[in-house]
């Protein structure tokens, strides 16, 4: 009884872990580049190139956000209050 139900559990997992794949750096370049092509940009110009540019820049400051979010909630949640950049936060 117990040998199915490991099994399902593990068979589970395998396929949930397998599904979060994420994309290679050459696969996000191509989407890229295939987003700035949607927009009506031409490979070789440089409005295709600052498109590439600013589509990497939203992504590193969508990166740092989620980063400090999660470090302000870590902090919460551990003994407030602390000092962050000149501010004091308290506790709950």
């Amino acid at each position: 009884m117990r040998i199915p139900l490991l099994i399902t559990v593990i068979t589970t997992i395998v396929a949930g872990l397998s599904a979060c794949q994420t994309m290679t750096p050459e696969e996000r370049r191509a989407a890229d580049e295939q987003r700035c092509l949607s927009y009506g940009f031409r490979r070789g110009t440089d409005g295709f190139a600052t498109c590439l540019q600013r589509i990497d820049l939203d992504r590193r400051a969508e990166s740092r956000a989620q980063s400090a979010e999660m470090m302000n909630r870590m902090a919460w949640d551990l003994n407030g209050p602390y000092i962050y950049r000149d501010r004091w936060r308290y506790r709950h």
